[in-house]
């Protein structure tokens, strides 16, 4: 996206942007840790005691928070901006910007009842980089 903006990169975006993919990226990588430190004391001798400690519970429960709720509003602004520099900038299809405000709406409220709605990012950006990818080879002269 960043090389297809080039000079019509507007600041406030493309730092909401930068900033919400990493801030994304930290909360996901940080949900990871706990549930690998879990599954590797689960995987010690003393694997029954530790289902009932208070430890196991606050990593699960702190992972499940971080990826259902925190990093899925992360995510939500993540589409919000990049969707917004779709439309400013006409750098992809007009419906795929409609479809990630759409999808960011749709995350953005149901992220907590729906565990699996995480996966609506990596889909959406699935679709715009295949939008993006078939415009580049479509642009490029036959030799």
């Amino acid at each position: 996206l960043r090389d297809r903006l080039g000079a019509k990169e507007d600041q406030f975006f493309a730092t909401v942007f930068f900033g919400s993919a990493l801030l994304f990226m930290a909360m996901l990588f940080t949900a990871a840790s706990l549930v690998g430190a879990l599954i590797i004391i689960g995987s010690s001798s003393e694997a029954a005691a530790l289902i009932d400690s208070q430890t196991f519970h606050f990593a699960r429960a702190a992972s499940y928070i971080l990826v259902n709720i925190y990093a899925a509003k992360v995510a939500t602004v993540f589409m919000v901006s990049t969707s917004t520099l779709v439309i400013y900038t006409n750098i992809a299809p007009r419906w795929i910007a409609i479809l990630g405000y759409a999808l960011a709406l749709a995350l953005l409220a149901g992220s907590y009842f729906v565990t699996w709605a995480i996966i609506v990012l990596p889909l959406w950006v699935l679709l715009i980089s295949i939008a993006i990818l078939t415009d580049n080879l479509r642009a490029q002269p036959q030799a």
